[in-house]
């Protein structure tokens, strides 16, 4: 069944607004880390069957909430016919770190089905742990969010050819869990409207991150993310910038200018897509100095977040400017309270810094392991217009650079070499690898994993690639990292 056009996050419909919708782009799925992994289903289908539908009065609750979406906007939700799919096959054997999935068509689409695809993670892990460990696969499963969760885990065990193991669900269990987590958050910061919850991408369905949300409101928190979830429990959306706007636009300032220029609501700038202390700061500082009383924010990501939350305090003192302060990525109570103390001790007003949390509220309180963290699964953009485009990240934010272009796989077949290799859309096959992206589907199976090292499981780049990723590190950082 298609899925709402509301069914995404919120910062979605700001980047739209602020970018180009019917910009061709290509984004690419990958897990950075888990060892090997198997795909259990038809890639392509499974995406098609997540593109939205919208109504009217899906717009009608966008405007509502100071997202009024344009014709551009309109125009590329429609076009799913110009979406193209490139994936490796059902049953085929990946290794972290390889592109496994790239889609290709109107930005404003491509861009949208973020959260929905990142939530493939969770039939990747199920279908994996079944074909390792039938033991492990039952205590992973013993316990369960939500019905739909339930019934993804028994999809998928039957695409694997696995026997179903005993599933019990517990959603009340799941409630009392994430309740007790906010209320925790909520008890350190002293106030629910200073939290807002950001864990749409951690949850293995939808179901399963309405019954966080309830939890979250019963807890006094109202603001989230996820669009679709404010409108069924009468929550606030809330979002306004990711790493692909920043990449659309080459450089921080442009992006952030973009979004204050085109957007009359408070704008939000994302510090650590090239790098937080000499590239995000001062952009958006310079930004936020022409219009100091505007109430925009900037938000901390990536790499050591003391050290920047400490030199944007220092430095914003120095500008005469006071930006809200947001902080998100990773954070849980411990480094709540400690970011609490340090606003303490700087004089930084409460109602000027502001926290967001995703998997620390949704994924932390499930019983089962198989979280998105536990693969870091990602979705990135790689290609904006005939422009390859790049996530650096902060230096400190080890093993989070992104890949360029329009990657495709190779699997190594005879030869030495690694044993995955990214190329690009249209370059000829290397010697001794074949094009995994576009062989035949096979039985799900881990054969041929045994006994890989992490060594042996590392993947190369083609020279084309490694010429993209060359030539965009000297664009960035002309004088080195």
């Amino acid at each position: 069944m298609p899925q709402s056009l509301l069914a995404t996050d919120g910062y979605k419909f700001s980047m739209a607004e602020a970018g180009w919708p019917l910009r061709k782009e290509t984004f690419y799925y990958s897990h950075r880390k888990g060892g090997p992994q198997v795909m259990p289903l038809d890639l392509d289908a499974y995406v098609r069957k997540l593109l939205p539908v919208a109504r009217a009065d899906d717009y009608a609750f966008l405007a509502q909430h100071d997202y009024e979406m344009g014709v551009g906007f309109k125009a590329a939700i429609q076009r799913t016919d110009r979406l193209t799919v490139r994936a490796i096959p059902r049953g085929a054997l990946f290794f972290p770190r390889e592109p496994i999935l790239t889609l290709t068509g109107p930005s404003a689409l491509v861009s949208w089905l973020e959260p929905l695809l990142l939530q493939l993670n969770y039939r990747i892990q199920v279908a994996t742990q079944a074909l390792q460990d039938r033991e492990g696969l039952a205590r992973a499963l013993a316990t369960v969010t939500c019905e739909e969760e339930k019934r993804i885990a028994l999809e998928t065990l039957d695409q694997v050819g696995v026997k179903a193991v005993p599933i019990r669900v517990d959603s009340e269990g799941y409630l009392q869990r994430v309740r007790a987590q906010v209320k925790e958050l909520v008890d350190i910061v002293e106030d629910p409207s200073r939290i807002f919850e950001v864990g749409l991408r951690a949850a293995t369905c939808l179901e399963q991150h309405e019954l966080a949300l309830k939890a979250c409101q019963e807890a006094g928190v109202q603001r989230t993310s996820n669009v679709e979830g404010a409108r069924l429990l009468g929550m606030i959306p809330v979002g306004t910038m990711g790493h692909e706007h920043v990449q659309r636009y080459g450089s921080d300032d442009a992006a952030f200018r973009a979004m204050h220029e085109r957007r009359p609501q408070r704008s939000s700038y994302l510090l650590d897509t090239f790098d937080t202390l000499t590239s995000g700061i001062p952009a958006a500082y310079k930004l936020i100095s022409e219009e100091p009383q505007g109430g925009d924010s900037i938000r901390f990501d990536s790499g050591n977040k003391k050290l920047q939350y400490l030199y944007a305090v220092t430095r914003a003192r120095d500008m005469g400017i006071h930006p809200v302060l947001i902080l998100e990525d990773g954070l849980d109570a411990q480094m709540t309270r400690e970011f609490e103390e340090l606003r303490r001790q700087v004089g930084w007003e409460p109602t000027e810094q502001f926290y967001g949390y995703g998997g620390h509220i949704v994924a932390r309180t499930m019983t089962s392991p198989l979280t998105r963290d536990r693969v870091a699964a990602i979705y990135k953009l790689s290609c904006t217009g005939a422009t390859a485009v790049m996530k650096f990240g902060n230096e400190l934010a080890e093993g989070k650079q992104s890949i360029p272009g329009t990657p495709v796989l190779f699997r190594r077949r005879t030869g030495s070499g690694p044993l995955g290799l990214v190329g690009q859309a249209g370059e000829p096959t290397p010697q001794g690898y074949l094009p995994l992206m576009e062989a035949p589907p096979e039985s799900p199976s881990l054969l041929g994993a045994e006994g890989l090292t992490p060594e042996a499981q590392r993947i190369g780049y083609t020279a084309t690639t490694q010429a993209l990723v060359d030539s965009l590190t000297r664009r960035h950082f002309p004088q080195g990292r």
